[in-house]
């Protein structure tokens, strides 16, 4: 055999031994590739296994966030603390089976949503262990009303003083559930437990500038609360009940014609917080013309008195002054005063009460159908005298005894607005609004309160019923 066949055969032999390894490793590599793939598809089952049981033992362990099951509010003994219950109470009441829904639950919600006298109202109070809120169910349950509170607690400003305020009206026979209004399921249980006529809903996010820090809490709140509060009512009560809700003052943002009146133009807000609750009329009245709500919205103007929010110029001014620490007052850029339009928490539970007494019925059903429009309205409540920052505090200072400790400083772009003035014509026309508490004799009432709450020894000269007294220390005890 010539040289040149035998090494063409033996190269064809190489070729062929390389063309076998490479087969070989492209086989090895596409096994590898088929392992990685499958171990890819077992590490994703894996994940996806992993997160559900993470989620199961979370639903487990902690129900209260997940589904915001809650427990029915009772009074503490005397001895018990004001302080927020713990996350354990609420598992060891689904845990023994009384979560709501149950037969007992039921019977209780009934009862104190019940009314006590002939063509009496049966009304949902949201936010009831707030200060508007638990001022308003005292009333309704004072005339012979049913009330039934919800509210979260949330830690906003001291939980304590909003338990203090559920132990109140437990005393008068008012349940507050420990509720979010954002709990579908919850809401849709109440409905269906009891014929509520009216729903005053009260919960909200409120503060201006505590907004620019935890915005989400205020859509959360204001609108997605909102929402969920009308869709329960329009699509699951039956019959659908009237709706009067809190809007807010701070709608009219900057707004330069005074006094504030309906008509005038509220696109222009100052804050987050104040676009929400323009956000909330908006959705009122896409709610009230697709199916049938009653609603009416309430713009409260800068609501003062005893158990009041620690959040609000006139409480914290007035612990500041108490404790000797230095309180911060706005002027314009002007160097005018920031005023006010500050109104007493009595007026407005007579504005609160007369928009449910005159809300007139809502018109659908949970059908969808609805058998006509439904009322749709939106009032002020404030006292119509704008007062300067400086005079509230100057009347602090005269029934606490002491003087306070004043910086001055430009009012921040920050949501805050130089006045707030009401027109209350409409409220006065449609349920006789008509606020009659003087600053003075309001901040009177709520320093004695103050006083009492706090247990404070306050000893010297003080304005009261424009007689100059010295103020016995009073034993209140906070918890009472």
């Amino acid at each position: 055999m010539p040289v040149g066949v035998v090494d063409a055969a033996a190269k064809g032999v190489r070729l062929e031994r390389h063309a076998a390894g490479a087969a070989v490793l492209l086989r090895r590599a596409s096994g590898a590739k088929q392992l990685v793939s499958a171990s890819s598809h077992l590490l994703f089952r894996a994940t996806v296994l992993a997160t559900l049981a993470l989620v199961v033992l979370f639903a487990v362990h902690y129900p209260s966030l997940l589904s915001r099951s809650f427990s029915l509010s009772a009074a503490p003994s005397s001895g018990s603390s004001s302080a927020p219950r713990s996350r354990s109470s609420h598992r060891s009441l689904l845990g023994s089976g009384a979560s709501y829904g149950g037969a007992a639950w039921e019977r209780e919600v009934r009862r104190s949503a019940t009314p006590r006298r002939d063509g009496g109202l049966s009304v949902l109070v949201t936010g009831a262990a707030g200060f508007v809120g638990a001022h308003c169910s005292l009333a309704l349950r004072g005339r012979g009303d049913g009330v039934l509170g919800l509210d979260n607690f949330n830690s906003y400003y001291d939980p304590a003083l909003k338990r203090a305020r559920q132990r109140l009206l437990a005393s008068r026979g008012v349940v507050v559930l420990d509720a979010d209004i954002n709990d579908a399921a919850l809401l849709e249980r109440l409905f269906a437990a009891a014929p509520f006529t009216h729903v005053l809903h009260l919960a909200a996010q409120a503060g201006v500038r505590y907004a620019m820090q935890a915005p989400q809490t205020y859509v959360a709140s204001n609108v997605a609360g909102l929402v969920n509060l009308f869709e329960v009512a329009a699509k699951h009560a039956d019959p659908q009940p009237a709706i009067v809700w809190a809007s807010s003052s701070s709608v009219y943002g900057l707004n330069t014609d005074a006094p504030f009146s309906e008509e005038h133009r509220t696109d222009r807000p100052a804050s987050l917080y104040a676009a929400t609750k323009k956000a909330g009329e908006a959705i009122a009245h896409a709610y009230n013309h697709i199916y049938g709500l009653s609603i009416t919205g309430l713009r409260f103007f800068t609501v003062y008195g005893p158990w009041g929010r620690p959040d609000m110029a006139y409480f914290s001014f007035a612990r500041s002054i108490v404790a000797g620490e230095p309180i911060t007052l706005f002027r314009t850029a002007d160097g005018a005063d920031a005023r006010r339009d500050f109104t007493y928490i009595d007026d407005v539970v007579k504005g609160c009460l007369g928009a449910l007494d005159t809300a007139g019925k809502s018109t659908g059903s949970k059908s969808g159908k609805k058998r006509g429009p439904a009322p749709l309205r939106v009032y002020n409540l404030g006292n119509t005298s704008p007062v300067p920052v400086t005079r509230m505090v100057a009347i602090l200072e005269k029934l606490l005894g002491k003087k306070a400790n004043k910086r001055v400083v430009t009012m921040p772009s920050n949501g805050d607005v130089p006045f707030t003035h009401a027109n209350v014509t409409h409220a006065a026309r449609d349920f006789g609004y008509r606020p009659a508490t003087s600053l003075e004799a309001g901040l009177r009432h709520f320093v004695d309160w103050f006083v009492q709450y706090y247990k404070l020894d306050i000893k010297g000269s003080n304005v009261l019923a424009g007689k100059t007294t010295k103020r016995k220390s009073m034993a209140m005890s906070a918890a009472s």
